[in-house]
């Protein structure tokens, strides 16, 4: 078992232009946070949605059953409570309903008190044209990081 656990979204940046981060604590079971422990879990194809208490979920998050869990084991992509404080909650409910944005998560951790927490950000997707323009800039800068090795 690892002592860091930090599962991330590394399509996240690339499918989406980040505008604001949060953390957020997540409710999990006794299974979960177990089988999140022995780092088996994924955010890629995830995302968050409000319910209508104004509540936060995470939705489509992939926490694989526990291995020795009996008939107490858990769904696999059971909806997730996120905790956040009623501000943050209604900032980003505003940026959502008003001008259409998502929330995403980028990163599953475990902190030094041993709670699972998950960071979240408001984002908005990027267009093809912008994607080509990551992966242009993303190859140049290799190439210069080559030529620079080179050189020295």
């Amino acid at each position: 078992m690892q002592k860091n656990i930090n599962i991330q979204n590394k399509k996240a940046r690339f499918l989406y232009e980040i505008l604001d981060k949060y953390t957020a604590g997540i409710v999990l079971t006794g299974t979960e946070i177990k089988s999140l422990r022995s780092s088996k879990a994924s955010i890629t194809e995830s995302f968050c949605e409000f319910n209508e208490q104004g509540e936060l979920f995470v939705i489509n998050m992939t926490i694989e059953e526990y291995i020795y869990g009996t008939y107490y084991n858990h769904r696999p992509k059971a909806e997730r409570k996120l905790l956040l404080n009623k501000k943050e909650l209604k900032k980003l409910y505003k940026e959502v309903q008003n001008t259409g944005l998502t929330i995403i998560p980028l990163k599953l951790f475990i902190n030094d008190k041993g709670y699972a927490k998950l960071n979240i950000a408001l984002a908005k997707g990027k267009k093809l044209f912008d994607k080509r323009e990551t992966i242009k800039d993303r190859d140049n800068k290799r190439n210069l990081d080559r030529i620079k090795k080179i050189y020295k």
